[in-house]
C-alpha cells in the first residue's frame, strides 16, 4: 500500500476520482476499511488525504459522492436567482467574499476573435486535477481541467475561442490570479469574451453561492428568457472560465447532473467538495 504523504492537489483529485468509480460500482455502503483497501491505501492515510482535501472525514464525504447528490442539493440548497440581475456588459462585479472581479471584453474585441490580444497561459495544480489557465493583461480569460479531456484537447478548445490571439506560455504572469481562484483569497480578475446572451447567463451563474445549485430553467427565467432553456444550456457549456464562473452548479430540473464540458467526474467532485465544505463551515 502507498503510505507516502503527498500534498500535490492532482494526487488528491486522482484519489477522489478513483473513489467515485468504486462507489458507483460497489455502492456507498462500503466501509472505510474496504474503500481504503480498494484504493490500496491504509485507512489512516485515506482519512488524511480526504480530510486535507475537503475538510471532512472519508465516511462523511462518501455521502457527498453518491449519484443522488444533485437531487439532494436541489431539495436542500436550491438558489432562486434574482430576476432583477443586471446584465451590463462593461461593468464590474464582486462575488461573495470579494475575491473575484470581472469585466467583459468589448463587442469589438469579441467580433475580432481576439486579434491584437496577447494571451498568456500555463498549467497549474488544482483541487480537481491539473488546470490549464489563460489570461490577458486584464485577467483570466480561460480555465479548463485536463483530468478527463487531456492537455491537447483542453488547449485546442480554449484556443478555438480566440483563434486570432497571440499565445505565449508564461505561467508566472497569471499565477497570482490562479492562486486566488483556488484559494479564494486575494483577487482573481476575469476578462470574459462572449456574446451578450452568454455574458448574461454567466453573470447569473456568478450569483449562485458555493455549496448551492440552480437549474437551467431558473437561469433562463432570471435573465428574462424563460423559454430559452436549451440556449442557456449551450451558454453554460461555453463558459470559458470553469470553476470561477460556476457552471458546475447548474443542474437539470429533474435532478440530473446535466453535462459538464470538462467531464462529469470533475463536476461531481466539485459539487461534493463545495457541499462538504459548506456543511463543515456551518457546523
Amino acid at each position: 500500500m502507498s503510505e507516502t504523504p503527498n500534498d500535490d492537489p492532482r494526487y488528491h483529485y486522482n484519489v477522489i476520482a478513483r473513489a467515485l468509480e468504486i462507489i458507483d460500482s460497489e455502492g456507498p455502503s462500503l466501509s472505510l476499511d474496504d474503500l481504503a483497501a480498494r484504493l490500496r491505501m491504509s485507512p489512516a492515510h485515506f482519512q488524511r488525504v480526504f480530510s486535507r482535501w475537503v475538510g471532512v472525514s472519508p465516511k462523511r464525504y462518501q455521502q457527498y459522492l453518491t449519484l443522488d447528490l444533485a437531487r439532494r442539493l436541489l431539495a436542500e440548497r436550491f438558489t432562486v436567482l434574482d430576476t432583477a440581475l443586471e446584465a451590463g456588459l462593461s461593468g464590474s462585479g464582486r462575488l461573495h467574499d470579494l475575491f473575484l472581479r470581472w469585466e467583459a471584453m468589448s463587442p469589438g474585441d469579441f467580433a475580432r476573435a481576439g486579434e491584437g490580444l496577447t494571451i498568456r497561459w500555463g498549467l497549474f495544480p488544482s483541487p480537481f486535477g491539473e488546470a490549464l489557465a489563460m489570461g490577458t493583461e486584464r485577467g483570466l480569460c480561460g480555465l479548463a481541467f485536463t483530468a478527463e479531456s487531456g492537455r491537447e484537447e483542453a488547449m485546442a478548445d480554449l484556443r478555438a475561442r480566440w483563434p486570432a490571439a497571440n499565445y505565449v506560455e508564461d505561467p508566472a504572469a497569471i499565477a497570482p490570479w490562479v492562486e486566488a481562484a483556488f484559494s479564494q483569497k486575494g483577487e482573481a480578475k476575469l476578462h470574459l469574451i462572449g456574446a451578450p446572451f452568454q455574458i448574461k447567463v454567466w453573470e447569473a451563474l456568478l450569483s449562485v453561492p458555493s455549496g448551492h445549485v440552480t437549474t437551467y430553467s431558473e437561469i433562463a427565467q432570471s435573465i428574462g428568457s424563460p423559454r430559452a432553456v436549451r440556449a442557456v444550456g449551450t451558454a453554460v457549456g461555453r463558459n470559458p472560465v470553469s470553476w470561477l464562473i460556476p457552471c458546475h452548479r447548474a443542474l437539470r430540473k429533474s435532478g440530473g447532473l446535466g453535462g459538464y464540458h470538462w467531464g462529469l467526474p470533475v463536476k461531481r467532485a466539485m459539487l461534493a467538495w463545495e457541499a462538504a465544505r459548506a456543511d463543515s463551515g456551518a457546523a
